[in-house]
C-alpha cells in the first residue's frame, strides 16, 4: 500500500480546513483559533496545513473577522472565499476549487467546534486506511436546554461506531477528503442540492458506489453548538422531514436508467409506507401510555417517512431558502 502521508511524489504531506460560513461572524471568531492550534499541532518536517474559510454571503459578512484573526496567525496561513452564489453546495465546491495545490482536504462548520487531537486523530486514521475519505462523530452542546420532548425524541442522538468502521454515506461538518482520489473520480457536489440541502449526502454515497471507501475515526469529536432557535419543536420535526427528502431525493439521482429510476421510487415509497404505519403506532401507543418520548420519536418517524414520500415523488424541501436579511 502506498504510504498516504507521501501521495506526491516524495513531497510533504499539504492538508487545508474548510470552514463554510454564512452571516455567522461570531461563530467564526470563536472557532477559528481553534483551528489554529489544531494545524500548529500537525505542522512538522513532513506536513503543512493552513485554513480557508467560505463565506457564503452575498454581503461578504465574514471578511472582517476572517482579515482580523489571520494578521494574529502569521505562522498557520487562513485565507479567504467569498462565494456569493446562494446554497452550501457551491460552498463546498469553492472550497474545493481553491485545494488544487492540497492533498487532504478536512471539512468542518462555522458552529462547531474541534475536540483536542482532532485533526490529528483524522489524519491518524487515514494513514492506517488510506481511505478515500474519513469520517468523525459530532456532539451536540447547547445554548439552552432543549425541552424534555425533544431530549426524550432522540433528535440529536447520533450514531456512534468503531473507529475504522466502513461508512457508506456522511455529512460535510466533520469530514476529511484525499483529493487524490476525489480528483480521480472527478467528484463535485450538485448545486441542484444547494438550497436543500443533501449535496454531502449525494456526494459521498456516489463516492462509495463509485468504490472510495470512508472510515469512522470515533475519537475525532467535534461539538455542535446548536442555538436555542434550533431547539424548537418546528424546527426537528422540519430537520427529520428534510433528512426523509434528501435521502429520496439522492437515492433517485443515483440511479440509472428509467426503468431503475422507478424501481428506486416504489422502494422508497414502500420504505416510506413502512415508516408512516409505525411512526403512527408508535405515536398512538405514546397517546395510550402518556409516554412523552413514544409520542415524540413516533413523530419524528412519521415526519421522516414524510420527507421519503415526499421526496420519491420530486417534491423539494428547501432548508437552506435564502430570506431577506432583516
Amino acid at each position: 500500500m502506498a504510504d498516504p502521508r507521501t501521495p506526491r511524489d516524495g513531497e510533504g504531506l499539504k492538508v487545508r480546513i474548510a470552514v463554510l460560513t454564512f452571516r455567522r461572524p461570531d461563530d467564526i471568531a470563536a472557532t477559528l483559533p481553534r483551528l489554529v492550534e489544531q494545524a500548529r499541532t500537525v505542522t512538522d518536517d513532513r506536513t503543512t496545513a493552513d485554513i480557508v474559510v467560505v463565506d457564503n454571503d452575498p454581503e461578504a459578512s465574514a471578511r472582517a473577522a476572517v482579515a482580523q484573526l489571520a494578521a494574529e496567525s502569521a505562522d498557520i496561513a487562513i485565507g479567504y472565499e467569498h462565494e456569493p452564489t446562494p446554497g452550501i453546495a457551491a460552498a463546498r465546491n469553492r472550497a474545493l476549487d481553491t485545494a488544487t495545490d492540497v492533498d487532504l482536504l478536512v471539512f468542518i462548520d462555522d458552529d462547531e467546534r474541534p475536540s483536542p487531537s482532532w485533526l490529528s486523530l483524522l489524519l491518524q486514521t487515514y494513514a492506517e486506511h488510506h481511505s478515500a475519505a474519513v469520517v468523525g462523530p459530532v456532539v451536540s452542546e447547547f445554548d439552552e436546554t432543549p425541552s424534555d420532548w425533544i431530549t426524550a425524541g432522540r433528535f440529536f442522538d447520533r450514531l456512534r461506531r468503531p473507529t475504522g468502521t466502513p461508512v457508506v454515506v456522511a455529512a460535510t461538518n466533520n469530514l476529511l477528503l484525499d483529493l487524490h482520489q476525489i480528483r480521480r473520480l472527478g467528484l463535485r457536489f450538485d448545486e441542484a442540492f444547494g438550497l436543500s440541502g443533501g449535496s454531502d449526502t449525494l456526494f459521498t454515497r456516489e463516492l462509495d458506489r463509485r468504490g472510495g471507501r470512508l472510515v469512522w475515526c470515533d475519537e475525532a469529536v467535534v461539538t455542535d453548538v446548536v442555538p436555542a432557535s434550533r431547539t424548537t419543536r418546528s424546527w426537528v420535526v422540519r430537520r427529520a422531514l428534510r433528512s426523509g427528502n434528501s435521502w429520496s431525493r439522492t437515492s433517485l439521482e443515483l440511479s440509472g436508467s428509467p426503468a431503475q429510476r422507478t424501481a428506486v421510487r416504489l422502494r422508497l415509497c414502500g420504505q416510506g409506507l413502512v415508516r408512516l404505519a409505525g411512526g403512527g403506532a408508535r405515536l398512538a401507543a405514546g397517546v395510550v401510555t402518556r409516554s412523552p418520548g413514544q409520542r415524540a420519536r413516533g413523530i419524528r418517524t412519521l415526519a421522516r417517512s414524510a420527507g421519503l414520500l415526499s421526496g420519491a415523488w420530486g417534491y423539494v424541501y428547501q432548508e437552506y431558502r435564502r430570506r431577506p436579511k432583516p
